[in-house]
């Protein structure tokens, strides 16, 4: 079971987006059959197995084993991947952005589907894949904002323009800079 599958096909996304295949696929987590589903899901083996059947053309579940039950053959399905990635390209945009503004939510998006392609094309079967992902909050009054947004891109230039000779391993960087929303009401902490 792969950790990620990026779906980029429309057929993919439309055999996902159903609520009853997505509670289907939760239970296909750990191998089973669909009669096993079914009891789970309060459902019959029938209405199971074709919602399976639709999720395994899709390459969304695959068939991990296969036992005989009474004389019958009976699938051992599995999930393909613990997570699953909509492409935004499948959902596409609406209207047309003329200027890419580093400062708008709209090139955040870009960005985010960029970053996101490229993370579902890497090969997970390589021995090693550096990496590093780092999150974290900067609280900056409103005076200083475009102060830290001006050393925040110094900084990133100061390292494309030491990094970025033409020999050794090619890494890309993406840093996304963003308002964090406000905590609903009952979320936030009372120390």
């Amino acid at each position: 079971m792969r950790d990620v599958l990026y779906l980029e096909e429309i057929e993919q996304a439309e055999a996902l987006l159903k609520p009853q295949r997505v509670e289907v696929l939760r239970q296909l987590a750990e191998p089973r059959t669909c009669s096993e589903v079914a009891e789970r899901l309060g459902q019959t083996p029938q209405r199971v197995y074709y919602h399976v059947k639709r999720l395994v053309e899709a390459g969304l579940v695959d068939q991990v084993s296969e036992r005989r039950v009474r004389g019958i053959h009976e699938g051992i399905y599995q999930a393909g991947a613990r997570s699953y990635w909509l492409s935004p390209r499948l959902v596409g945009r609406i209207g047309l952005r003329k200027v890419r503004d580093e400062l708008s939510l709209g090139y955040l998006l870009d960005l985010m589907e960029e970053v996101q392609a490229d993370i579902a094309a890497l090969d997970r079967a390589a021995p090693e894949l550096p990496s590093i992902g780092v999150s974290g909050e900067i609280r900056v009054r409103p005076e200083q904002r475009q102060e830290f947004l001006n050393d925040l891109q110094s900084t990133l230039q100061d390292l494309f323009t030491r990094y970025g000779g033409a020999e050794g391993d090619a890494f890309k960087l993406a840093v996304a800079c963003y308002p964090q929303a406000e905590p609903a009401q009952g979320e936030r902490d009372d120390d």
